[in-house]
């Protein structure tokens, strides 16, 4: 089945935008996938839309050999922006091929090894703290903090991520140097207030969940080796699911882990088998975090494979819109090696109006719809071409 069309779309999702690649089938049946573009990965539309020539006019159901000619026209830029693009245009001909032969993704994938994914509430705390406009109840303070544990536990959900937050005299205050907040902290190492209020804020979150819930910890990129090592030594004594971290070091993120006493995670800026083998031949990881939207979901199988070969598990990386989730799902619903799924709980109110459906959560698992595709599309009528 010959394509006729490659698309993208764009509309406005509160403080951030989303982004939809189309594609359209000779017989009319479309494929959906949703990708990303900000300051990680600008210029991944005018990317899609370069390569369109490798993609119309090619049978649907080659869909390897048309991600091959993709990876031979950028492969001189194999991470990226140009690897993104090739994931968006890869994860619609795999909405478009499963919906052409009437059968969800995950049994185009190889068929679902769970029939419910566990997931994880991520930014949990750090939407209501930094962006609180878009996602109220606001939390000010150390007893919203617990109020939000108890929330948690009481809304069924098993698991949830934050970021590094403390208390201060004028409220809930982030420190995330390695993206500019505070602007000047160039050396990226967490002072005494940053560790000690940092341990405050999880013990508050662990006072409202109660032992029962995983608490996972993300700090990002925004230390270097001895700073996440002093992390990891003044949280020592609490309860922690796993500590994520973003380093493009291999040898440094083994270092890490081979002293730390919790679970690491890490790598999900990466958009490549290649970039993350040395990760796994020096041992960095525990969880390897994959992102199917940017790297592609039949290509970010293949991680998991390799993963797997190296005795790890993987996790998918995901804070986007609805579509986004139900990609991720089919891809954690047939890995064997899967650890949890991330998945924001806190939305903007436009994602009720945005998609087709909502995810479906139930006691803290995500259950995949079997219609076919991904299950989930954009509502044309919401989105724009221009971005």
């Amino acid at each position: 089945m010959k394509i006729e069309l490659l698309e993208t779309f764009h509309c406005r999702a509160g403080w951030r935008n989303y982004h939809f690649a189309k594609i359209t089938l000779e017989n009319g049946t479309v494929g959906w996938s949703e990708y990303d573009e900000g300051w990680s990965a600008v210029g991944v539309t005018t990317a899609i839309e370069r390569l369109r020539g490798r993609v119309v006019g090619q049978d649907v159901m080659q869909h390897e050999g048309i991600y091959a000619r993709l990876a031979s026209a950028t492969r001189q830029s194999p991470t990226g922006v140009l690897a993104r693009a090739n994931g968006a245009i890869e994860n619609a001909l795999l909405d478009a091929k499963a919906r052409h032969l009437g059968i969800p993704c995950f049994e185009l994938l190889g068929g679902a090894v769970r029939e419910r994914i566990r997931v994880y509430w991520s930014h949990c705390g750090t939407w209501r703290i930094s962006r609180p406009d878009y996602y109220p109840p606001g939390v000010k303070n150390l007893d919203e903090v617990v109020a939000l544990g108890r929330e948690v536990r009481e809304s069924g959900f098993t698991a949830l991520k934050t970021n590094i937050f403390r208390a201060t005299p004028e409220g809930m205050v982030g420190w995330s140097p390695g993206f500019g907040f505070p602007p000047d902290e160039h050396g990226r190492t967490p002072s005494r207030a940053v560790l000690d209020g940092l341990y405050e804020y999880l013990s508050a979150f662990r006072e409202g969940t109660g032992p029962d819930i995983d608490i996972l910890l993300d700090l990002n990129y925004n230390c270097r080796t001895e700073g996440y090592l002093s992390i990891l030594r003044k949280l020592s004594d609490l309860d922690i699911f796993w500590v994520e971290i973003d380093t493009q070091h291999a040898a440094a993120l083994a270092t890490i882990r081979h002293q730390s006493p919790f679970t690491i995670s890490g790598c999900e800026s990466l958009t490549g088998l290649v970039e993350f083998l040395p990760y796994f031949q020096r041992e960095a990881l525990d969880v390897a975090i994959i992102d199917a939207m940017w790297i592609g979901v039949w290509q970010s199988l293949k991680i998991a494979a390799a993963a797997d070969a190296f005795q790890v598990n993987v996790a998918p990386h995901n804070y986007y819109g609805h579509l986004a989730t139900l990609m991720a799902g089919h891809f954690c619903a047939v890995v064997p090696n899967l650890k949890i799924m991330e998945t924001d709980i806190d939305r903007v109110e436009d994602d009720k109006e945005l998609f087709t459906s909502q995810p479906d959560y139930r006691d803290g698992f995500l259950v995949l719809p079997d219609n076919p595709g991904w299950g989930i599309e954009p509502v044309e009528s919401k989105l724009s071409r221009d971005i």
